[in-house]
């Protein structure tokens, strides 16, 4: 039964088990132990300088390595294993005497083949410490970073300098030039960035260090426009110097001085506003510190790259100045990683999808901002006077508290936004803090709307003055705020928001529970109709980040909110938590349903009018004499989302390792679904897969099949959102920690081990149903929306992924229905026309209808994309003076309709027919 004999903490079942991350090493040998025909490993680690200790660690665990059968074992890779060894002994003692490049150097190999080759012996070895794969993982998102920003850095030079033939002298050179400018980034993204793989900021910071050497360098070295634009700021500048006897930058900009920066905005389409912040808060401040000034002229390269150099070494890590060289250890190794510039697409053949181009990093990044700005550019940082109404009819006005909680909560996020990204950063943390609150309040409001139709009250007064409501609402806002600065691309095309500000950090600097949020999620992205595909899925992962273990902490209110329930009721009287497995995670109640929802035992039931108005308060006080039997909505749709999540993962891990026998899945399910059910302690201050991986281990032992948890474990790891640390640091008790082995022989074995030894009888327990499994319970449809009235006009929200800059989709790229929008006119009307019509139909009162026929409940309108001036949507031409041969032919329409209508009234003609005709 138990999966290792003796002692439970040798850490393996079998003998290729998995180690403890917590096993200490083993006493390292003496030095004049190491085999006399392997003097290039003690060569390899004089030339790295590691000390006595490294070098007998890492030779254990190249020993270690080595022995097994089919670990590494090519000659070729000998000394990269040694490397690889020597890295792994240095990082884990905290004797780094090298840095990663002349580690790289030293093996002759890129990063990328250095990380494939320590992942390797990890998923054969499963020794590679958690410590270590953070420092690897920190390496390679820096490295991704870099690569990004160096690629874009050349594309926008070859913009902005002319050929090296036309202007080199014997002073300046292109080469010099690119020189200066890529190590003065270097330095400043250094010494201002704590956290350096934030794309967004980083760009921003490029941008600034462009607009200095623009205007430093002579105009005949530079293309147009930025020769003239230059011109214009070094004649505003160098009249302000001449009057300026201060040899520091000033912190402010006139007019002229601003074109440069304005023209690499608009070329780059990025938010002039935040790249002057970063400009002055931390570009200006980073020029002073270092004693660069535009009186001095160009700097020295040599004196900027012996700052950059004392940086870097102490560092210990990527010498970023060898991109200019194009150096092997940073060049992109397609033999281990997929192209830089690749962005997945739906079949190309489909007709109603859009064909996406390939899109850099940094064009990701800058579009995914472009979204968002585009849902908050008519909100306000302020509550609207729709907001105020509601506010005004509470009993107790909120909106004091409200606004008290804002400023609060935006002086605790300046501060750690600082204290992680930089101090000069802290105003950049101002500018995010105050989307995220446009976003809150637009939010909130559509979520009053939605239940001033639903329940046909005014009075929000209890929903209104509880403050986790506000708080939970407020950190999905900022979730989305955060998220969309932080997507960082990797160069295999996926999508990485592992940065010092990932989730969970805007629960952990607002001091609020992870199931409070989870509250608020699904509301969230209901209220929010214009949320883009990817901050949905976002917000999803949120949420399941929640439900596997930040729900499960210790002092989180689920674990109260379980006792209660079954205190109330018993075992006995209990729902079967399984009858809704055949329904949908998704949820029809509101965010008002989930806060407001009963915890507590009934005494007698309470009347139906005070069912019907939960925020009511006269209602709502008698809900609190008279609760309802009925079991916390909250807990209730946690329950089945958790229930949802467990067995989609568990289905995903046995479609890898259990494909011959796929009548184990079910019996899995029941012992995982069982734990979760009655066993639900076991889950504090763990993970959901720690238990699914042992109920399946467990399972399988019972049934007789060889399936080895290091077998588990491998493939765990392909699994979405799987973290090594999972199975390496498991709670055994309070304060200690092992590996999941340990975990299941002294605590899950010993919890379930009569229940565990019913599926090895002739009377098995009975199997649990499977959940519903929908593809995602946050899909939402792309399809176009009909117009209502029937005519064949449709509106499509915006997918693509190009510049907003120049224009929306071309006819080659649009849907059916975006075809059949153009061909009614050849242009649109002026962008104020459409700006009146966006706000209408942006008004959350109204709704799309569909057709008479049809019963569907109706979805809240897409915004009409139209608010790229001057352009078509279709092609990017320009607008037609005055009204527009679209605006006719709608009015022609309607005109038409109404007359066939009178028409019908009349005679009986079908409509819909005639107008077919």
């Amino acid at each position: 039964m138990e999966a290792a004999s003796g002692n439970p903490r040798n850490g393996s079942p079998d003998p290729a088990g998995v180690s403890s991350a917590s096993t200490p090493p083993a006493t390292p040998p003496a030095p004049d132990r190491f085999p006399s025909g392997e003097a290039d490993f003690i060569a390899l680690c004089n030339a790295l300088r590691v000390t006595d200790s490294v070098r007998a660690t890492a030779w254990t665990i190249y020993e270690k390595v080595s022995s097994m059968n089919g670990v590494l074992v090519d000659c070729h890779l000998k000394k990269e294993l040694w490397g690889i060894c020597i890295f792994t002994a240095a990082v884990d003692l905290d004797e780094m005497t090298f840095t990663f490049t002349e580690l790289l150097k030293s093996l002759n190999i890129s990063v990328c083949k250095f990380v494939h080759l320590i992942k390797e012996m990890d998923v054969n070895m499963d020794t590679i410490s958690t410590k270590v794969d953070s420092t690897i993982s920190r390496l390679k998102k820096k490295y991704d970073i870099l690569f990004a920003l160096y690629q874009k850095f050349e594309r926008t030079c070859g913009l902005i300098y002319v050929d090296q033939s036309s202007y080199q002298t014997s002073e300046l050179s292109s080469s010099l030039v690119l020189k200066l400018c890529w190590i003065m980034f270097l330095l400043a993204k250094g010494k201002v960035l704590q956290m350096e793989d934030d794309l967004v900021i980083s760009f921003q910071l490029l941008l600034c260090v462009l607009d200095y050497f623009i205007k430093l360098l002579p105009p005949a070295v530079l293309k147009e426009p930025y020769r003239s634009v230059s011109t214009v700021s070094a004649n505003g500048s160098t009249r302000t110097c001449r009057r300026g006897q201060s040899k520091t930058v000033r912190t402010t900009k006139t007019d002229t001085e601003i074109k440069v920066i304005e023209e690499l905005c608009k070329e780059h389409d990025c938010n002039l506003d935040e790249v002057k912040n970063v400009y002055y808060s931390t570009f200006i401040p980073f020029l002073n510190s270092v004693g660069f000034t535009a009186v001095n002229g160009l700097p020295e390269v040599e004196n900027i790259s012996s700052k950059y150099e004392e940086m870097y070494l102490k560092n210990k890590d990527i010498d970023a100045r060898l991109f200019l060289e194009k150096d092997g250890t940073l060049q992109y190794d397609h033999m281990e990683c997929l192209q830089l510039e690749r962005t997945p697409t739906k079949n190309s053949s489909s007709e109603d999808s859009p064909v996406v181009l390939p899109q850099t990093p940094v064009r990701a990044a800058m579009n995914t901002i472009q979204q968002l700005m585009m849902i908050l550019n008519s909100a306000s940082d302020k509550p609207s006077d729709k907001l105020m109404s509601y506010f005004n009819n509470c009993t107790v006005n909120p909106m004091e508290d409200i606004l008290e909680r804002v400023e609060k909560l935006g002086c605790i996020f300046k501060e750690k936004f600082a204290e992680a990204v930089g101090q000069g950063c802290a105003e950049i943390g101002s500018q995010r803090y105050r989307l995220g609150v446009r976003l809150y309040y637009r939010v909130m409001e559509s979520i009053l709307q939605s239940e001033e139709k639903r329940l046909s009250v005014h009075n929000f007064s209890k929903l209104l003055n509880i403050n986790i409501f506000h708080t939970s609402l407020l950190a999905c806002a900022l979730e989305v705020v955060m998220a969309t600065y932080g997507r960082n691309t990797s160069q295999s095309g996926s999508v990485n928001m592992e940065t010092d500000l990932s989730f969970p950090w805007i629960i952990n600097i607002l001091d609020l529970k992870a199931f409070d949020l989870f509250q608020a999620i699904e509301s969230f992205i209901k209220a929010e109709p214009n949320l883009t595909r990817e901050m949905i899925k976002h917000l999803e992962c949120c949420e399941h980040h929640i439900m596997g273990s930040l729900a499960w902490q210790s002092d989180s209110p689920l674990f109260e909110r379980i006792k209660q329930w079954k205190e109330r009721d018993g075992q006995a009287d209990q729902t079967d938590p399984t009858n809704g497995f055949t329904q949908p995670p998704q949820h029809n109640h509101t965010a008002a349903d989930l806060y407001l929802s009963p915890t507590k035992s009934p005494k007698r039931k309470a009347s139906s009018a005070s069912m019907h108005s939960p925020l009511n308060p006269n209602a709502q006080s008698s809900l609190v004499n008279q609760p309802v039997k009925q079991k916390s909505t909250s807990l209730s749709l946690f329950n089945r989302k958790v229930f949802w999540l467990a067995y989609m993962r568990l289905n995903n891990l046995c479609s890898r390792l259990l494909p011959d026998h796929p009548e184990l899945e079910r019996l899995i399910w029941t012992l995982f679904q069982h734990t979760l059910q009655n066993e639900y302690e076991l889950m504090k201050d763990r993970h959901l897969d720690q238990i699914m991986m042992c109920s399946m281990y467990a399972i399988c032992k019972v049934k007789n099949i060889d399936l080895r948890f290091k077998t588990i474990v491998t493939a765990y790891k392909e699994l979405t959102n799987a973290n090594q640390e999972t199975f390496k640091r498991v709670l055994i008790t309070e304060g200690q920690y092992d590996s999941i082995i340990v975990f299941y022989n002294l605590v899950f074995m010993q919890r379930l081990k009569t229940n565990i030894l019913q599926y090895a009888s002739n009377r098995p327990p009975t199997l649990s149903p499977i959940p519903h499994i929908p593809q995602s319970p946050y899909k939402f449809s792309n399809s176009p929306l009909r117009v209502p009235a029937g005519n064949n006009i449709y509106i499509s929200p915006l997918k693509s992924p190009y510049k907003f800059s120049e224009g929306l989709l071309s006819p080659s790229k649009m849907t059916p229905g975006s075809r059949i929008l153009v061909s009614i006119g050849e242009s649109f009307g002026t962008s104020e026309k459409f700006q009146k019509i966006n706000q209408m139909v942006c008004n959350s009162d109204r709704h799309l209808k569909r057709g008479a026929e049809v019963s569907t409940a109706p979805k809240p309108l897409k915004r009409l994309r139209f608010d790229i001036e001057g352009q078509d949507e279709a092609d990017g031409r320009e607008h037609l003076s005055g009204e527009s041969k679209f605006q006719q032919k709608l009015a022609e329409m309607t005109s038409t309709r109404t007359r066939m209508q009178n028409q019908k009234l009349h005679d009986g003609t079908d409509v819909s027919t005639t107008e077919q005709k």
